[in-house]
């Protein structure tokens, strides 16, 4: 038999890694190697991360594997004769209470399980990332996005089956959908529950195929959905959707669907926060003056008094013109930062305004000599 990965390894994880991160882990891989994956599905891969899974996020099991790796969990382990491993410290093959064992070690008792719930399970949630547009989520809007979902076969209703008497106990295990089996490991004969082969743990068999969907029980469907863009929302804020996640197991629910805002920038808007921030140009004789301007905000023009004398980079402040909290629907204000222009060119007329100020101005220092004189006190 080949050797198999180290589990930890097989997800990517660390061996302190927390049960949410092995999770995590182990959606990145199982939809990247499901079978029904065309482009990246591996079937070996696959059974070999569901593996991984099933033994690191269950802890008792996880503790086991620590300590005694693979070995606890194959069938004849224990030596080249495949003895019970505890022959030694006084456990025999026989009358063996496994509970006793089992808990001397960790507390709990001889039975695992590895599955078989015949029951409905609801589908995992999927993620996807929509960019969206600067002043879409100011405002908010309604948009259309195309998504991929299974959903159940209308004619069958997701039983995979032609009609109703086409549906049958499974034999194998009277219907439970897990079957009992027993196999020896390093504390000896454990017994295990494991998913039916036959039923894939529905406790039903599908004796004549529902001819629309071919038994599978959910129809692959290509479709737009609305998702309404909340006012105020920011960027990598998620709005879900409800089933149009990925499947259900055995009839159950699909998951939902987490639509995560990409927030396109704006040429000329910057948010922070619920604030938003626009630089304006004003030329220089409008900042000396003072005048007053209608300046662009999300919600439309503002006309703004620019005070006379105003100097370059000057902010000021239009109150309640900023984005509307999603909680609360108080807005944030807009800060204007005020770029003053200067003429990189004058005509005649320009020309002989300014000598005639500067000679006005002659007996006043100007703003250089004034910082020069701090250097010769």
């Amino acid at each position: 038999m080949a050797e198999k990965n180290d589990y930890y390894e097989t997800l990517g994880v660390s061996k302190s890694a927390s049960k949410d991160e092995i999770k995590s882990a182990y959606r990145k891989l199982a939809k990247k190697y499901h079978p029904d994956n065309k482009e990246t599905g591996n079937e070996a891969k696959f059974k070999e991360v569901q593996e991984a899974y099933d033994i690191l996020y269950d802890d008792q099991k996880r503790r086991t594997y620590d300590q005694f790796g693979h070995a606890a969990f194959e069938q004849g382990a224990g030596g080249a004769g495949g003895g019970n491993p505890f022959s030694g410290f006084g456990f025999g093959d026989e009358g063996v209470d496994l509970g006793d064992i089992f808990s001397s070690f960790f507390g709990g008792g001889a039975r695992r399980s590895s599955g078989g719930n015949a029951g409905p399970r609801k589908g995992n949630d999927s993620l996807l990332r929509v960019k969206v547009d600067f002043m879409d989520t100011i405002l908010g809007r309604d948009i259309e996005i195309p998504v991929e979902v299974d959903e159940k076969c209308p004619r069958c209703n997701g039983t995979g089956a032609k009609d109703a008497s086409s549906i049958k106990t499974c034999p194998h295990c009277n219907g439970k959908g897990y079957i009992r089996v027993q196999r020896r490991s390093l504390f000896g004969v454990v017994e295990q529950q494991e998913v039916c082969p036959e039923c894939g743990g529905k406790g039903k068999i599908v004796t004549n195929k529902c001819p629309d969907c071919n038994g599978q029980g959910y129809i692959h469907k290509r479709k737009n959905v609305k998702v309404h863009i909340l006012a105020g929302i920011n960027n990598g804020q998620q709005i879900r959707v409800t089933g149009m996640g990925e499947r259900g197991v055995n009839g159950g629910e699909n998951g939902d669907l987490y639509v995560e805002i990409v927030v396109k920038p704006h040429k000329y808007f910057v948010r922070e926060g619920n604030d938003i921030k626009l630089e304006i140009p004003l030329d220089f004789v409008d900042a000396i003056l003072g005048t007053t301007i209608d300046v662009p905000t999300v919600y439309g023009d503002v006309q703004v008094t620019i005070p006379a004398g105003t100097q370059p980079n000057t902010v000021l402040r239009l109150k309640g013109q900023g984005v509307r909290d999603l909680r609360t629907g108080k807005p944030g204000d807009q800060y204007i930062k005020v770029i003053i222009q200067m003429p990189t060119s004058l005509s005649k007329d320009q020309k002989e305004l300014l000598e005639k100020y500067k000679e006005k101005s002659k007996d006043q220092d100007n703003i250089f000599k004034k910082f020069s004189k701090l250097f010769k006190k």
